[in-house]
């Protein structure tokens, strides 16, 4: 498993809780939820990404059609 997506994933986090933590200080709770939204949603694609390439090696792996 390659380290840089741990630090892609961690970097997603961290500026997704600092917009998150700015918008809500000024007073656009709203805003702050849908960014928190959005940085899940793009690490969840991340990691969906990763699953199915975890599947396509398995299938080669095993000479599934």
């Amino acid at each position: 498993m390659e380290i840089d997506i741990i630090f892609k994933i961690a970097a997603i986090g961290i500026l997704t809780a600092v917009i998150s933590q700015i918008l809500q200080h000024q007073g656009k709770s709203e805003i702050a939820t849908l960014a928190t939204l959005a940085g899940l949603v793009v690490t969840l694609v991340m990691v969906l990404n990763m699953i199915s390439g975890l599947f396509d090696m398995i299938k080669s792996l095993f000479n599934l059609y």
